[in-house]
């Protein structure tokens, strides 16, 4: 089977005008060493530039490194045997670059040129895997939380995206509920908003407490698409279902933070729980009970997608919201699971989508990445090693290089 990281080959083209190139860059032509360049992935291009300045001024501009990070999709990694670092990856699994990283921070699932790690005990850092530089956040709450049960005993998701009519970062911080079975209690939510990765602004960030929503949201579920954070409903719910509770919440209800505007909005309805009796699904009560652990939240290239992972079945359903107004729906793809895959695991950790349409499957007991080809309904393994998480890289390493290469 081909490697992940296969495609087919462009036909030559023309050096793009304004392209950097010089006389010294040796006797390719330079449209020619443009194509010949733009077919290495980036561990050998960074080593290539030493060749000489006409090689290092192409290789590190913007007319050269946008299609190259096209071509070559780079992912942010942490893995289970070193927690030490965050690793930028190929699809092969290869390790282009080491980031040193905290103890105790965890990687959040983006899809950004930046990274974001966290801690449960309310510790915060952004990465910028380009230039190594770190943003700590401050653990300080918002001067309105200060005297909450929350913060003295926290347990703290995060979300980060960034804003695109700004260009601006930001930070969700969730204070979730002192105990399981909190009906009473609240989860606090606050915003924090950074330039970048300069540790130069961190004693400038403050964070300011928003409005608790009046439905309890799981916080480790949050997915940010766009400019908008995105949760399941809390398990608390699911609890309550499965003891016969009407609640009137449905398992896949999705309950969405608006970013930019720092204000929520409404539930949306996810198309799963209406059908699920029907002839489409066909399963019992107990199967329906059990929804909710099989529910994941995913960005597919700039949508909201809703995987339902069907364990007894071996099937993997993907639904994409269309419109957020109207709650329209629409499953794109229904994948079967290969029998090599997994058979322990139950639910999907992430989920991610190439730009050539393949989709990304991190399973979260083994820690393992699938890559799966819709067109010609095949999967390949993201290398041997088992990943804690993973994010989509959507910067350029090829710029000024800080840190730890491979």
């Amino acid at each position: 089977m081909a490697s992940p990281g296969t495609s087919s080959s462009p036909p030559s083209r023309s050096l793009p005008h304004g392209t950097p190139a010089a006389s010294n860059a040796g006797v390719l032509p330079a449209d020619v060493l443009f194509d010949v360049l733009l077919r290495l992935p980036a561990k050998e291009i960074c080593r290539l530039r030493a060749v000489c300045r006409a090689w290092r001024s192409l290789t590190v501009d913007h007319l050269f490194a946008s299609p190259h990070a096209a071509r070559h999709p780079l992912f942010l990694a942490s893995f289970r045997d070193d927690r030490a670092h965050i690793c930028v990856v190929d699809l092969c699994g290869t390790v282009v670059k080491r980031i040193p990283n905290a103890e105790g921070h965890q990687l959040l699932h983006t899809r950004l040129d930046l990274a974001c790690v966290a801690t449960a005990r309310y510790g915060c850092r952004v990465l910028n895997p380009a230039t190594g530089s770190v943003e700590i956040l401050p653990e300080r709450p918002a001067d309105d939380h200060l005297n909450r049960d929350n913060f003295r005993k926290p347990n703290t998701s995060f979300a980060f995206g960034r804003i695109a009519t700004t260009g601006e970062y930001k930070v969700l911080r969730i204070f979730d509920r002192l105990s399981l079975h909190g009906f009473n209690e609240q989860q606090l939510f606050e915003v924090l908003t950074i330039q970048g990765a300069s540790s130069s602004s961190s004693g400038r960030a403050q964070w300011r407490a928003r409005q608790s929503h009046d439905r309890f949201v799981e916080a480790s579920s949050a997915i940010v698409v766009g400019e908008v954070v995105y949760f399941k409903v809390d398990r608390l719910y699911d609890a309550r279902i499965l003891a016969g509770i009407n609640t009137s919440i449905k398992p896949d209800n999705i309950i969405s933070f608006d970013l930019e505007r720092e204000e929520w909005k409404g539930v949306l309805r996810g198309p799963i729980a209406d059908i699920f009796f029907t002839d489409e699904y066909d399963d019992h009560l107990e199967d329906y009970c059990f929804l909710w652990p099989e529910l994941t939240l995913a960005d597919l290239r700039g949508s909201l997608s809703l995987v339902l992972y069907r364990k007894s079945r071996r099937i993997m359903d993907l639904w994409v919201l269309k419109d957020f107004d109207t709650g329209l729906w629409v499953k794109e793809y229904v994948i079967q699971i290969e029998l090599n895959f997994p058979t322990t695991e139950w639910r999907v950790r992430s989920l991610f989508m190439l730009e050539d349409g393949r989709i990304g499957i991190h399973f979260p007991k083994t820690g393992l990445v699938f890559i799966y080809d819709p067109r010609t309904n095949t999967y390949v393994q993201m290398g041997r090693r088992h990943l804690e998480a993973v994010a989509m890289y959507t910067g350029n390493l090829l710029s000024l290089q800080v840190g730890d290469m491979v």
